[in-house]
Order: C-alpha cells, then structure tokens, then sequence
C-alpha cells in the first residue's frame, strides 16, 4: 500500500509548514491517521489541546495547510478536540 504511505507523508510535510507557529504557542499536532474515504485525522497537544482557538486554528490554519498540498484530503478531524 505505497499510495497510502505517500500520501500520508506529503500530509506530514505539508503539517511541517505550520508546527513553528503551534510550537511557538506551546502547541503541537500529530498526523494520526488518514482513513479510506480521505480524512485526515490529527491530534492536537499541548497547549492546543483545550484551547478556545482550536477550532478556528483547525480551519483556517491546519485544514487548509493540509487541503492546499494535498488536495486529495477532503477534510481534517482532530481526534482529540
């Protein structure tokens, strides 16, 4: 199954371009999985986790990081939130 670990992996390096700016708030994510029917699943840590702007920095910032370089995903569902 290469497909699905490519893809899995151009979901992580496209996760790279925003870790900095979770980092920076004490913050972190992690690709969990990505299902059959294109949903990424991630879980958020730290200060993310509980946080009243992680809906909003799931949307417009993970979610669209993700859907931009890999626009195979179709949405993206934190785990844990």
């Amino acid at each position: 199954m290469m497909e699905a670990s490519a893809l899995f992996d151009r979901v992580n390096r496209s996760l790279e371009g925003i870790r900095p700016y979770l980092l920076a708030d004490g913050g972190d994510i992690t690709l969990v999985e990505i299902t059959e029917d294109f949903i990424a699943h991630v879980e958020l840590h730290g200060a993310c986790c509980g946080c009243s702007m992680s809906v909003m920095t799931m949307k417009a910032g993970v979610e669209q990081t993700i859907r931009t370089a890999v626009p195979e995903i179709k949405h993206v569902v934190a785990v844990n939130a």
